[in-house]
């Protein structure tokens, strides 16, 4: 059920300023924006804390966290997507675009079986009984070193809510491992393998990359189109990779690993994702460029929360405070991500937009969640 409250006095997150005033929600939608501190009765004081839209991720792998929250450990499916969705709820997240991932090796030492098509068909059938408290949209990570892409993106449709299809090359040598000793920290700290197991599974790799790289990257443009999906490339690394990303109709560009890569993708229109656990920590755990130096640069568009949820207003707000300008760090949550995948019902607070809300105070300069509402409905 949808409520009518108004939000007054607040400090409301505009898309270009930040203003004191109210926010009045009818029916889920934004019925009224007022400027002035005035809190009439009935309406719900904020103390001169902030308003803002609902945060908008595009790229998280919480889902596959919960739901093999140990190697080998295979969680139930729907208490898991509920967990999921509670705890992105709870982080001020209103509309995700879950990672799953596309294309997979039955094969070998370092084996992985395929899990998408029934994942996103569980996560449907609790949407269809009403069962979310967030707006789920599909981000289909496309594994071109792999042996079943192609079969594995067949399995969905335009039905399938697919936002986002990005185009993932892991082959070792190259974009996030071009430094090789960081994989191999990686598969030997996570699947324990030995120095000769782990040789063989770069062999393995690369033998999957020459063998298949080029068709999956065109069988997965072409399903993204299928799908009415955006495209997103992922890790480029050089100039040339994003030229070749360009040429595909990519919209996006996904953690880019150098300056080289921002730059080029800035110049040819490319929107620049990186990763707000980048951003607070002050680098890349992969050795690659740091967010907080794009962010310096005018290169990063659109923050995305990868593998901590709460990392996302978090690392907005500090983009805020860096900038100077604190509507400016929150539209790298929500007003350029809506824009980047193409929802224009939500990403700002405006008459007519989906109430997609949150209320936040900030303590020791971080923020805390005071209330989360999901289309108007009080979720967290």
């Amino acid at each position: 059920m949808t409520e009518t409250f108004c939000l007054a006095n607040a400090r409301v997150i505009l898309r270009d300023r930040v203003m004191t005033g109210r926010v009045t929600v009818e029916g889920g939608v934004i019925a009224g924006i007022e400027e002035g501190d005035q809190v009439d009765p009935g309406a719900i004081d904020c103390g001169a804390g902030f308003v803002a839209p609902g945060l908008i991720e595009l790229h998280t792998d919480n889902l596959e966290r919960h739901i093999q929250p140990r190697p080998k450990v295979d969680w139930p499916h729907n208490a898991a997507i509920l967990a999921h969705d509670a705890e992105l709820a709870s982080t001020g997240i209103t509309t995700v675009f879950d990672a799953m991932r596309v294309g997979s090796i039955p094969t070998g030492r370092g084996r992985y079986l395929a899990y998408a098509r029934g994942l996103a068909s569980e996560l449907w059938a609790l949407r269809e009984e009403d069962a979310l408290k967030i707006s789920h949209f599909l981000h289909l990570r496309a594994e071109v070193c792999s042996e079943t892409l192609e079969e594995e993106m067949a399995e969905f449709g335009p039905e399938d809510r697919v936002g986002i299809v990005s185009l993932m090359d892991h082959t070792p040598g190259q974009r996030q491992f071009r430094d090789v000793t960081k994989l191999a920290d990686y598969m030997k700290g996570k699947h324990a393998l030995s120095d000769a197991e782990f040789e063989a599974h770069v062999a393995q790799l690369k033998g999957l990359r020459d063998a298949n790289g080029d068709r999956h990257e065109a069988a997965a443009v072409r399903e993204a189109a299928r799908y009415g999906a955006v495209l997103a490339s992922h890790d480029d690394t050089t100039e040339a990779q994003v030229e070749t990303s360009k040429g595909y109709g990519v919209a996006m560009a996904e953690f880019p690993t150098t300056v080289e890569a921002a730059e080029a993708s800035h110049a040819r229109g490319i929107a620049v994702i990186m990763g707000a656990p980048n951003l607070i920590r002050g680098g890349s755990h992969s050795g690659n460029v740091a967010a907080g130096d794009l962010a310096e640069a005018g290169l990063l568009d659109v923050l995305s929360s990868d593998y901590v949820p709460s990392a996302l207003l978090l690392a907005a707000v500090k983009l805020g405070q860096d900038w100077g300008c604190m509507a400016r760090g929150l539209a790298t949550v929500t007003a350029a991500p809506a824009k980047a995948v193409g929802l224009q019902d939500r990403g700002e607070i405006a008459p007519g937009k989906r109430a997609d809300l949150i209320r936040f105070d900030l303590r020791g300069g971080a923020p805390a969640l005071r209330a989360v509402w999901s289309w108007g409905t009080r979720v967290a």
